[in-house]
């Protein structure tokens, strides 16, 4: 899978998630002065066009405060970085840190249609075709098969709820 596979990839999970409204507030930004300040961060940009210098890093991350809403929101974001960014853009760790927090059936899992839940696995199956030399070096491999078990393996078992 190629970089034109990506993008055709990136295509799908958007139009895929398409129909996910934007909230009018991504996090519960009257918690905390964090909580306010990531909510502005994901106010301030589009799941098209988000950078990856907006999402920070695994200690400062403001997807970790997103709503489900949110999340699903700016799940197309995620992956198109997921997808994409190497060296000092990867994304990989936040990403599957972000689908797998909580565990099996954890919540933003449910707020997941079983088609959404799809196209997140059909990445994770992209990942580990194309990047499986780049997270084992980043030690993200257990993570990810960990993100494949929940993912994929219930992707439309709604019975499982």
């Amino acid at each position: 899978m190629g970089s034109s596979a990506h993008r055709n990839l990136i295509e799908k999970v958007a139009a895929v998630f398409a129909q996910v409204a934007r909230p009018d507030h991504f996090t519960d930004y009257t918690h905390c002065c964090e909580c306010a300040e990531h909510d502005d961060t994901l106010r301030a940009h589009a799941p098209d066009s988000i950078p990856r210098e907006a999402l920070g890093h695994a200690r400062w991350d403001p997807m970790t405060f997103a709503t489900d809403t949110g999340f699903r929101y700016y799940l197309p974001a995620m992956i198109r970085l997921a997808l994409t960014g190497s060296g000092d853009d990867y994304y990989i760790d936040q990403f599957l840190s972000q689908i797998v927090r909580d565990g099996p059936r954890n919540s933003r899992w449910c707020a997941c249609t079983p088609e959404e839940r799809s196209v997140v696995a059909e990445t994770l199956y992209a990942l580990v075709e194309t990047r499986a030399a780049e997270i084992e070096n980043n030690l993200d491999a257990d993570r990810l098969m960990q993100a494949i078990d929940i993912w994929a393996d219930s992707a439309g078992d709604e019975s499982a709820l």
